[in-house]
């Protein structure tokens, strides 16, 4: 009986560590999966500086954070509630809609702030 195709050439198994080049080859490749699968872990390990124009200071109390996002809420909530002025009804519904949930926002910080103890 004849084979309709021949048999393929037989090849040994090459390790990824066969040469030299190979190898770096692999650490490139290593690297850039977990560069691109896990850039969250390398992100809280990365030793660069944070752009301190979008940083919350970290040697700020809660008090303070929980005051300034109040804050900031409550102006949110009254510029929503403008702009919802100079919609029309439908578009008006979804800025009123969006107020309200930044209000709520506002009243859960509020009570975060009710409930920070300060120190003596």
């Amino acid at each position: 009986m004849i084979k309709p195709t021949p048999n393929p050439p037989e090849s040994d198994p090459v390790s990824p560590y066969e040469s030299l080049d190979s190898k770096k080859l692999h650490e490139a490749a290593e690297r850039a999966l977990d560069h691109y699968l896990s850039p969250a872990s390398l992100i809280m390990a990365s030793t660069n500086k944070p752009e301190p124009m979008y940083l919350a200071n970290p040697k700020c109390d809660t008090e303070s954070l929980l005051a300034n996002a109040s804050e900031t809420l409550g102006s949110a909530t009254t510029m929503l509630n403008d702009f919802a002025a100079l919609l029309d009804n439908s578009h008006r519904k979804t800025a009123l809609g969006i107020a309200q949930i930044v209000m709520l926002s506002e009243l859960a910080v509020n009570q975060a702030l009710d409930n920070v103890e300060i120190p003596n």
